[in-house]
């Protein structure tokens, strides 16, 4: 559905050499609302459509998704094969327009398994110094990017509403994207988390006061 109403806009749209449609406010039910600014979606709009394609036309990967019946984080049982060309992914049944966006955290990991990761995502290299993203900040790299990529659906195509993109993208724009992984993940990235603790003393329980007044319930993690 997403990417139908991408092609589409190309078709009537940039083909003829308009510019995005103005994006729309965000507001989830408690009131909090997001107002993207126009000019931020133009270098989204840019990768995300150039990532897609990739993900499309390239017959050197796959990307498999199961399908379940309840809400997941795109993060939750991601495999890749033994041979690193094919990577799976849990999507929930309902939310069709989250599917693309999913596809789009995993194929950031299927790169980094086939050495491509730099096309995609340059600013987890420094080509001079020799060195590569890893672990804990890699994940927020592309987290970022995945935030970006449902504000873009959500507020320029009118995406419906994923109450776990939604957490993300709103951690995100309210500056507590570190908090939001770092709860939700914390044995995962536990030297990490351990860190932002000791350096942020009253950062977790700031955070969980926003996203209960945000989302009406305790964040991932403390839940």
């Amino acid at each position: 559905m997403f990417l139908a109403l991408v092609a589409l806009f190309v078709v009537g749209g940039c083909a003829a050499g308009a510019s995005l449609p103005k994006p729309r406010s965000i507001i989830v039910p408690s009131g909090a609302r997001i107002q993207p600014d126009a000019a931020r979606m133009a270098p989204i709009d840019e990768w995300f459509r150039e990532q897609t394609r990739n993900i499309q036309e390239d017959p050197s990967f796959f990307i498999g998704r199961q399908a379940v019946d309840t809400p997941v984080y795109p993060w939750e049982e991601l495999t890749i094969s033994e041979n690193g060309d094919t990577i799976s992914i849990w999507v929930e049944a309902r939310a069709g327009d989250a599917v693309t966006i999913y596809e789009v955290y995993a194929h950031f990991y299927i790169m980094k398994e086939k050495g491509k990761l730099e096309e995609w995502l340059p600013e987890a290299f420094d080509v001079e110094e020799g060195y590569e993203a890893e672990g804990y900040e890699l994940e927020r790299m592309i987290m970022k990017r995945v935030s970006d990529a449902w504000l873009y659906g959500r507020s320029v195509f009118d995406l419906s509403p994923y109450r776990p993109l939604d957490e993300l993208m709103y951690a995100t724009e309210n500056g507590f994207l570190d908090a939001f992984l770092l709860t939700a993940r914390p044995e995962e990235f536990r030297e990490e988390r351990g860190r932002w603790l000791d350096e942020s003393p009253g950062e977790q329980e700031r955070y969980r006061t926003w996203f209960k007044e945000t989302f009406e319930v305790e964040p991932p993690g403390l839940r």
